[in-house]
């Protein structure tokens, strides 16, 4: 995976609340079993017609907006669980998404995929969708060391899981990190060897 430490970025506003993972990403584009590609397919619904012209009042066919930062209504990414839905964003190119909540199992897939999911407060997300809004060039600066985001004077802090965390600063899967403990554990190894 990519390492994540900071993104400062403009953002795309999608001001609309229970996103599920269905709209995020259709079952009918669930067959592949790689991640590449689902980007393309991303609010797929949303952004074509059925005839695949798209939809120019839909925000990703905007070329007012565009960034790394998707930020979203309240309760994204709720529904079924779709890691594809995690794979989508981010193959789109959005590299942390801003919601005032998350369904557990969306933030789950998006941490394991190198995708950050920053829950703040309701106040916070308004006030950053109507910037945004207002200024389609406005700046959002996430910083995931400091687990704090920021636009214009305003800033707040995040949570984040210290173990997906560690992993996103450092670019790595549930494996890389197993092995970058490879001496550790080794050493724990030989020392509880018993004869």
């Amino acid at each position: 995976m990519d390492k994540f430490q900071k993104v400062v970025s403009t953002g795309v506003p999608l001001p609309i609340e229970d996103i599920d993972t269905d709209q995020i990403i259709p079952a009918r584009f669930l067959k592949a079993t790689t991640r590449d590609g689902f980007g393309d397919n991303l609010f797929r619904d949303w952004r074509y017609r059925q005839d695949g012209t798209p939809k120019s009042d839909f925000v990703l066919n905007s070329e007012r907006f565009e960034g790394q930062v998707l930020v979203a209504g309240r309760n994204f990414g709720c529904g079924s669980s779709r890691e594809h839905a995690a794979w989508s964003i981010h193959d789109y190119g959005f590299r942390a998404v801003v919601s005032s909540f998350f369904a557990d199992i969306f933030k789950g897939n998006a941490l394991n995929n190198g995708l950050l999911p920053v829950q703040v407060s309701d106040g916070f997300l308004s006030g950053l969708l109507t910037a945004i809004e207002k200024d389609p060039a406005t700046e959002i600066t996430i910083d995931l060391v400091n687990q704090n985001i920021s636009y214009l004077n305003a800033h707040e802090n995040f949570d984040v899981n210290p173990y997906k965390k560690e992993c996103l600063i450092n670019g790595y899967d549930d494996i890389d990190y197993l092995i970058s403990l490879k001496q550790e554990i080794e050493a724990y190894e030989a020392s509880s060897i018993v004869i």
